[in-house]
């Protein structure tokens, strides 16, 4: 599908110079001279390379076009992270290198969305809210600030986020996954 060049967003996956791009940062430009400009910065799916390109406002752009499809989270092995479809219970493996940091995420039976190239999986979204346990924290000094300062806590899963002081060692939370930052206490 194409698309112009002003409405280039981070995250979108754009089909330019045979590879597939994920959109890490857009900014546009208007200098005072010439036309305006949208400068993107991209990373390649497929050879992990960075490629910063200028787009004129009045290009187009091919954005990849992707299936999306529910999958509940299964297991994981050394390399893999392994799914099942709930209707038809087809199971596929993702590679831990195209999900990253987010595998920590994961807990059994999650609901995830898988993003399918060709059908090719190329990415997942997670719920955009899931449920951790804290670890360990640092004990909160009273009255160590007046304004609210946040502490470093451990989450079982081994990601470090930043906590509020009142947040104890084996309390339950949510956590936003698309920030990793503390919501609100269970």
């Amino acid at each position: 599908m194409k698309i112009n060049a002003g409405e280039i967003r981070v995250g979108m996956l754009l089909e330019y110079k045979n590879d597939l791009w994920q959109v890490l940062k857009t900014q546009h430009v208007k200098p005072g001279k010439g036309g305006a400009f949208a400068q993107v910065e991209m990373k390649s799916l497929n050879k992990n390379t960075k490629l910063n390109e200028r787009f004129r406002s009045s290009e187009t752009v091919e954005k990849a076009s992707l299936e999306e499809t529910k999958y509940n989270y299964l297991y994981e092995d050394e390399n893999n992270y392994f799914f099942m479809e709930p209707k038809s219970f087809e199971q596929i493996e993702i590679e831990k290198k195209i999900i990253g940091e987010k595998g920590k995420l994961l807990t059994e039976n999650l609901e995830v969305s898988v993003n399918f190239y060709e059908n090719k999986p190329i990415s997942i979204d997670l719920p955009n809210q899931v449920s951790c346990k804290i670890k360990r924290t640092d004990v909160a000094l009273k009255g160590q600030t007046v304004s609210s300062s946040y502490k470093p806590a451990t989450l079982d899963n081994g990601l470090s986020i930043q906590v509020p002081p009142f947040i104890e060692s084996e309390d339950e939370i949510i956590l936003d996954t698309r920030t990793l930052e503390y919501i609100k206490k269970i």
